[in-house]
Protein backbone atom coordinates (compact mmCIF):
# COMPACT_ATOMS: atom_id res chain seq x y z
CA UNK A 1 0.00 0.00 0.00
CA UNK A 2 2.82 2.42 0.85
CA UNK A 3 4.45 1.70 -2.52
CA UNK A 4 1.16 2.41 -4.34
CA UNK A 5 0.48 5.65 -2.44
CA UNK A 6 4.05 6.86 -2.99
CA UNK A 7 3.84 6.23 -6.72
CA UNK A 8 0.41 7.86 -7.12
CA UNK A 9 1.53 10.96 -5.24
CA UNK A 10 4.78 11.03 -7.19
CA UNK A 11 2.93 10.86 -10.50
CA UNK A 12 0.63 13.73 -9.56
CA UNK A 13 3.50 15.94 -8.39
CA UNK A 14 5.75 15.35 -11.41
CA UNK A 15 5.59 16.57 -15.02
CA UNK A 16 3.30 16.69 -16.85
CA UNK A 17 0.64 15.65 -14.31
CA UNK A 18 1.45 18.50 -11.90
CA UNK A 19 0.55 21.19 -14.45
CA UNK A 20 -2.39 19.22 -15.80
CA UNK A 21 -3.72 18.80 -12.26
CA UNK A 22 -3.79 22.57 -11.81
CA UNK A 23 -5.62 22.95 -15.13
CA UNK A 24 -8.11 20.30 -14.05
CA UNK A 25 -8.72 22.10 -10.75
CA UNK A 26 -9.21 25.34 -12.68
CA UNK A 27 -11.90 23.59 -14.75
CA UNK A 28 -13.58 22.10 -11.66
CA UNK A 29 -13.66 25.50 -9.92
CA UNK A 30 -14.20 27.48 -13.13
CA UNK A 31 -16.96 29.56 -11.58
CA UNK A 32 -14.76 30.56 -8.64
CA UNK A 33 -12.73 33.73 -8.50
CA UNK A 34 -9.36 31.96 -8.41
CA UNK A 35 -9.95 29.60 -11.36
CA UNK A 36 -8.08 31.83 -13.77
CA UNK A 37 -5.08 31.97 -11.43
CA UNK A 38 -5.04 28.15 -11.22
CA UNK A 39 -5.23 27.84 -15.00
CA UNK A 40 -2.45 30.36 -15.45
CA UNK A 41 -0.27 28.58 -12.89
CA UNK A 42 -0.86 25.22 -14.56
CA UNK A 43 0.02 26.51 -18.02
CA UNK A 44 3.10 28.31 -16.70
CA UNK A 45 4.27 25.19 -14.89
CA UNK A 46 3.86 23.01 -18.00
CA UNK A 47 5.76 25.55 -20.08
CA UNK A 48 8.58 26.13 -17.60
CA UNK A 49 9.29 22.42 -17.13
CA UNK A 50 9.72 21.97 -20.88
CA UNK A 51 12.21 24.84 -21.34
CA UNK A 52 15.84 23.57 -21.52
CA UNK A 53 17.39 26.33 -19.42
CA UNK A 54 14.88 25.67 -16.62
CA UNK A 55 15.41 21.91 -16.79
CA UNK A 56 19.20 22.31 -16.59
CA UNK A 57 18.81 24.66 -13.64
CA UNK A 58 16.76 21.99 -11.85
CA UNK A 59 19.03 19.04 -12.58
CA UNK A 60 22.44 20.77 -12.25
CA UNK A 61 22.56 20.84 -8.39
CA UNK A 62 21.95 17.09 -8.29
CA UNK A 63 24.74 16.40 -10.75
CA UNK A 64 27.11 18.78 -8.97
CA UNK A 65 26.60 16.66 -5.84
CA UNK A 66 27.07 13.36 -7.65
CA UNK A 67 30.76 13.24 -6.81
CA UNK A 68 33.78 13.38 -9.12
CA UNK A 69 34.19 11.19 -12.17
CA UNK A 70 35.46 7.74 -11.25
CA UNK A 71 39.25 7.38 -11.30
CA UNK A 72 40.06 4.52 -8.92
CA UNK A 73 38.24 1.87 -6.88
CA UNK A 74 39.87 3.20 -3.69
CA UNK A 75 39.57 -0.02 -1.73
CA UNK A 76 36.12 -1.06 -2.96
CA UNK A 77 35.40 -4.77 -3.14
CA UNK A 78 32.63 -4.77 -5.75
CA UNK A 79 30.79 -2.72 -8.36
CA UNK A 80 27.05 -2.20 -7.90
CA UNK A 81 25.04 -1.31 -11.01
CA UNK A 82 21.54 -0.03 -10.33
CA UNK A 83 18.80 -0.93 -12.77
CA UNK A 84 16.86 1.94 -14.27
CA UNK A 85 13.86 0.14 -15.67
CA UNK A 86 12.82 -2.25 -18.43
CA UNK A 87 11.29 -2.01 -21.87
CA UNK A 88 8.53 -4.60 -21.70
CA UNK A 89 7.70 -7.07 -24.45
CA UNK A 90 10.16 -5.68 -26.97
CA UNK A 91 9.28 -7.68 -30.09
CA UNK A 92 12.74 -7.38 -31.62
CA UNK A 93 14.24 -9.04 -28.52
CA UNK A 94 11.46 -11.54 -27.94
CA UNK A 95 10.54 -10.20 -24.51
CA UNK A 96 11.62 -7.79 -21.79
CA UNK A 97 14.89 -5.93 -22.24
CA UNK A 98 16.77 -3.06 -20.63
CA UNK A 99 15.54 0.46 -21.24
CA UNK A 100 17.90 3.31 -22.12
CA UNK A 101 18.66 4.24 -18.50
CA UNK A 102 19.51 0.67 -17.49
CA UNK A 103 21.65 0.09 -20.56
CA UNK A 104 23.59 3.33 -19.98
CA UNK A 105 24.41 2.28 -16.41
CA UNK A 106 25.26 -1.28 -17.42
CA UNK A 107 27.63 -0.22 -20.17
CA UNK A 108 29.56 2.06 -17.82
CA UNK A 109 29.59 -0.51 -15.03
CA UNK A 110 30.98 -3.18 -17.34
CA UNK A 111 33.70 -0.77 -18.49
CA UNK A 112 34.66 -0.10 -14.87
CA UNK A 113 34.66 -3.82 -14.08
CA UNK A 114 37.10 -4.47 -16.89
CA UNK A 115 39.23 -1.53 -15.76
CA UNK A 116 39.30 -2.51 -12.09
CA UNK A 117 38.85 -6.28 -12.15
CA UNK A 118 36.16 -6.04 -9.47
CA UNK A 119 33.14 -8.40 -9.36
CA UNK A 120 29.74 -6.97 -10.24
CA UNK A 121 26.36 -6.93 -8.51
CA UNK A 122 23.32 -5.85 -10.55
CA UNK A 123 20.28 -4.63 -8.65
CA UNK A 124 16.64 -4.32 -9.68
CA UNK A 125 13.40 -6.16 -9.04
CA UNK A 126 10.51 -7.27 -11.24
CA UNK A 127 7.68 -4.84 -11.91
CA UNK A 128 4.01 -5.92 -11.93
CA UNK A 129 3.88 -6.46 -15.72
CA UNK A 130 7.45 -7.72 -16.23
CA UNK A 131 8.35 -11.34 -16.86
CA UNK A 132 11.88 -10.97 -15.54
CA UNK A 133 13.56 -8.79 -12.92
CA UNK A 134 15.82 -5.93 -13.95
CA UNK A 135 18.73 -7.78 -12.38
CA UNK A 136 18.09 -10.88 -14.49
CA UNK A 137 17.84 -8.86 -17.69
CA UNK A 138 21.01 -6.87 -16.94
CA UNK A 139 22.97 -9.98 -16.00
CA UNK A 140 21.92 -11.65 -19.25
CA UNK A 141 22.93 -8.63 -21.35
CA UNK A 142 26.22 -8.29 -19.47
CA UNK A 143 27.16 -11.89 -20.24
CA UNK A 144 25.78 -12.33 -23.76
CA UNK A 145 26.48 -8.89 -25.21
CA UNK A 146 29.40 -7.56 -23.15
CA UNK A 147 31.09 -10.85 -22.27
CA UNK A 148 31.10 -10.18 -18.51
CA UNK A 149 29.70 -12.65 -15.98
CA UNK A 150 27.86 -10.94 -13.11
CA UNK A 151 28.63 -12.45 -9.70
CA UNK A 152 25.52 -11.35 -7.77
CA UNK A 153 21.93 -10.50 -8.67
CA UNK A 154 19.63 -8.57 -6.32
CA UNK A 155 16.23 -9.14 -7.91
CA UNK A 156 13.63 -8.39 -5.21
CA UNK A 157 13.83 -4.60 -4.80
CA UNK A 158 11.07 -2.17 -5.76
CA UNK A 159 12.92 1.15 -5.38
CA UNK A 160 16.32 2.63 -4.61
CA UNK A 161 15.92 2.19 -0.86
CA UNK A 162 15.31 -1.51 -1.44
CA UNK A 163 18.28 -1.64 -3.84
CA UNK A 164 20.49 -0.37 -1.05
CA UNK A 165 19.19 -2.58 1.76
CA UNK A 166 19.11 -5.79 -0.27
CA UNK A 167 22.41 -5.24 -2.06
CA UNK A 168 24.05 -4.42 1.27
CA UNK A 169 22.82 -7.71 2.76
CA UNK A 170 24.30 -9.69 -0.15
CA UNK A 171 27.62 -7.89 -0.12
CA UNK A 172 28.09 -7.88 3.65
CA UNK A 173 27.54 -11.64 3.62
CA UNK A 174 30.44 -11.79 1.14
CA UNK A 175 32.61 -9.67 3.43
CA UNK A 176 32.35 -6.51 1.31
CA UNK A 177 31.68 -3.16 2.94
CA UNK A 178 32.86 -0.70 0.29
CA UNK A 179 31.48 -0.51 -3.26
CA UNK A 180 31.74 1.39 -6.49
CA UNK A 181 28.19 2.60 -7.16
CA UNK A 182 27.12 3.11 -10.78
CA UNK A 183 24.05 5.15 -11.65
CA UNK A 184 23.06 8.34 -13.45
CA UNK A 185 24.63 11.52 -12.13
CA UNK A 186 21.23 13.02 -11.25
CA UNK A 187 20.36 9.88 -9.26
CA UNK A 188 23.69 9.55 -7.44
CA UNK A 189 23.08 11.89 -4.45
CA UNK A 190 20.00 9.96 -3.34
CA UNK A 191 21.42 6.53 -4.19
CA UNK A 192 24.66 7.24 -2.33
CA UNK A 193 22.80 8.47 0.75
CA UNK A 194 20.64 5.34 0.83
CA UNK A 195 23.56 2.96 0.32
CA UNK A 196 25.53 4.64 3.07
CA UNK A 197 22.48 4.45 5.34
CA UNK A 198 22.42 0.71 4.61
CA UNK A 199 25.95 0.46 5.99
CA UNK A 200 28.08 0.47 2.84
CA UNK A 201 30.91 2.86 2.06
CA UNK A 202 30.48 4.28 -1.44
CA UNK A 203 32.86 5.27 -4.23
CA UNK A 204 30.55 7.15 -6.63
CA UNK A 205 30.75 6.39 -10.34
CA UNK A 206 28.17 8.73 -11.90
CA UNK A 207 27.38 8.58 -15.60
CA UNK A 208 25.50 10.69 -18.18
CA UNK A 209 25.65 14.28 -16.95
CA UNK A 210 22.63 15.99 -18.50
CA UNK A 211 23.30 19.56 -17.36
CA UNK A 212 26.70 19.98 -18.99
CA UNK A 213 26.95 22.07 -22.16
CA UNK A 214 29.66 22.47 -24.75
CA UNK A 215 28.23 25.62 -26.35
CA UNK A 216 26.95 29.04 -25.20
CA UNK A 217 23.29 29.62 -24.39
CA UNK A 218 21.21 30.32 -27.50
CA UNK A 219 17.56 30.88 -28.46
CA UNK A 220 16.79 27.15 -28.47
CA UNK A 221 17.47 27.05 -24.73
CA UNK A 222 14.27 29.04 -24.24
CA UNK A 223 12.02 27.02 -26.56
CA UNK A 224 9.95 24.12 -25.18
CA UNK A 225 11.43 20.67 -25.89
CA UNK A 226 10.39 17.16 -24.95
CA UNK A 227 13.91 16.31 -23.74
CA UNK A 228 13.82 19.24 -21.32
CA UNK A 229 10.50 18.07 -19.92
CA UNK A 230 12.08 14.66 -19.30
CA UNK A 231 15.04 16.24 -17.50
CA UNK A 232 12.66 18.26 -15.34
CA UNK A 233 10.84 15.04 -14.52
CA UNK A 234 14.07 13.31 -13.47
CA UNK A 235 15.19 16.27 -11.37
CA UNK A 236 11.88 16.74 -9.56
CA UNK A 237 11.61 12.99 -9.03
CA UNK A 238 14.97 13.04 -7.26
CA UNK A 239 14.07 16.03 -5.08
CA UNK A 240 10.88 14.25 -4.02
CA UNK A 241 12.90 11.10 -3.36
CA UNK A 242 15.38 12.99 -1.21
CA UNK A 243 12.50 14.53 0.72
CA UNK A 244 10.87 11.13 1.21
CA UNK A 245 14.18 9.61 2.39
CA UNK A 246 14.58 12.42 4.93
CA UNK A 247 11.14 11.89 6.50
CA UNK A 248 11.21 10.21 9.93
CA UNK A 249 10.08 6.60 9.97
CA UNK A 250 7.91 5.08 12.75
Amino acid sequence: MTFLIKNILGTLLLPPANGLLLLFLAFVFRHRRRAFALALAGAALLLAQSVPIVARTLIAPLEENAGPLFTAADGAGAIVILGGGLKLDAPEYGGDTANERSLTRLRYGVALARQSGLPVLVSGGRGPAARLSEAEVLADIAEKEFGLAVRWQESESTDTADNAQMAAAILKAAGIGRVVLVTHAFHMPRARRLFEAAGLSVVPAPTEFRSRRQKPIDAFDFLPQASANLNSYYALHEYLGLLWAALPRP
